[in-house]
């Protein structure tokens, strides 16, 4: 009999309560199924949110997660629970970017990720933010993130 990889998965297929915050929000992983093969996995958040620390305004992002998995993926419906997660979270761009960049590396041991943050402005100035873990694997095709720049009136 197969084992079932996804006998620990405990957010899946039923009713979740909403984590407070980041930190309290649990990312579950599953073994990869094609251990061994290069391939690009890409997760598209349009409508990222989160509260500027000082003001506690909202600030809104388009995020683009890639990754190249290792031995483990991470499961989708954990990873939205995770960015809302920020909805009522205070931190600057900067540290919502890296902070989600460096979470999925510490919990998947990925061969590769990255991750663009593409803030909208506030203030009149976007921030775009930008986080990865080094060259991309040769042989894997990565498409490029093409979230248009922020052109205001001009």
């Amino acid at each position: 009999m197969t084992e079932n990889i996804y006998a620990g998965l405990t957010q899946l297929g039923g009713s979740t309560v909403q984590p407070k915050t980041p930190d309290e929000a649990v990312l579950e992983r599953v073994p990869n199924p094609n251990p061994g093969d290069l391939y690009c996995v890409r997760f598209t958040a349009p409508e990222f949110t989160s509260l500027c620390p000082i003001t506690g305004q909202p600030d809104f992002a388009h995020l683009m997660i890639d990754y190249v998995p290792g031995d483990w993926l991470v499961e989708s419906k954990s990873l939205k629970l995770f960015l809302t997660s920020f909805r009522n979270h205070g931190a600057f761009h900067e540290a919502c970017t890296v902070g989600i960049g460096k979470r999925l590396v510490a919990e998947l041991s990925p061969v590769w990720l990255r991750i663009g943050g593409y803030w909208y402005p506030r203030g009149g100035i976007p921030i775009d933010v930008f986080f990865q873990t080094g060259e991309p694997p040769k042989g894997v095709w990565i498409p490029p993130q093409d979230v248009p720049t922020y052109r205001g009136r001009g």
